[in-house]
């Protein structure tokens, strides 16, 4: 790959996990098809984006950490819960008809985005719940599913984590953002990128302009997303979701 397309993955890479950064998820609907139409073959993309999504995790923790917003027990919850659905989810994608798949995850994302903009106050306030044995049962449970998801398929599985810890859990927007930025960007991605890498091939030359693009992107949009109020990171994941779902149903 020459320098003038190093380029343009960079730009694309940094446009794509600034807004991923900021609204919580959705960072694959910009990059993942890009590598696609750049010629590499679905499993190669996905393998190849996964790794780059690792860096706006990174990115974004450097940002989160000064903040101390993560509560340590619950973090862990969300890694034992999740991390194994990534797992799964890596090893069946590649016996999954991509299309059937893109279509189903593209009408749940845009339902995300619907149902986010007709429940005005949703995730406007910090308000705890769900934190006896039954909500973990059925918060973890979602994680895992969704971690299936993750692992499966890159485009806008964090934010159904961003929506189900608002929903479920009562986390505002901009936690909510702070715990998927960290831990699916981060740890989520990098189980699933390391899956992956080991069922298929990474495009490794294509990486040094994605990682750089992720890495300052996801610092940008995490400071974004600290610095902003709860009301216009709810907008962005809602114009975020919907764009995301349409793209996948049409394909």
């Amino acid at each position: 790959m020459d320098y003038s397309s190093q380029l343009l993955l960079f730009i694309i890479s940094l446009i794509a996990n600034v807004f991923s950064a900021f609204s919580g998820g959705g960072a694959g609907l910009i990059q993942l098809p890009v590598l696609l139409f750049l010629g590499l073959p679905f499993s190669v993309a996905l393998a190849t984006h996964k790794v780059a999504s690792v860096a706006l995790g990174i990115g974004a923790t450097l940002r989160h950490l000064k903040e101390n917003t993560l509560e340590r027990r619950f973090t862990l919850f969300i890694l034992a819960t999740g991390l194994p659905g990534v797992i799964v989810g890596a090893n069946l994608i590649l016996n999954i008809p991509d299309q059937y798949a893109k279509l189903a995850l593209g009408i749940l994302i845009m339902g995300l985005g619907i149902y986010s903009s007709l429940n005005r106050e949703l995730g406007q306030h910090y308000q705890p719940q769900q934190r006896d044995a039954y909500g973990y049962v059925i918060g973890g449970l979602v994680l895992f599913l969704i971690g299936c998801l993750n692992g499966s398929l890159t485009s806008g599985t964090g934010l159904f984590v961003t929506l189900w810890l608002v929903r479920w859990f009562g986390l505002d927007y901009k936690r909510a953002v702070a715990y998927t930025l960290v831990l699916v960007g981060l740890f989520w991605n990098g189980t699933g990128a390391l899956t992956l890498g080991i069922l298929t091939r990474i495009q490794w030359d294509w990486l040094p302009a994605l990682l750089l693009g992720s890495l300052l992107g996801g610092y940008i949009g995490a400071h974004l997303s600290i610095t902003k109020g709860n009301r216009l990171i709810k907008r962005t994941f809602e114009i975020i979701t919907i764009l995301l779902g349409i793209k996948l149903i049409l394909g």
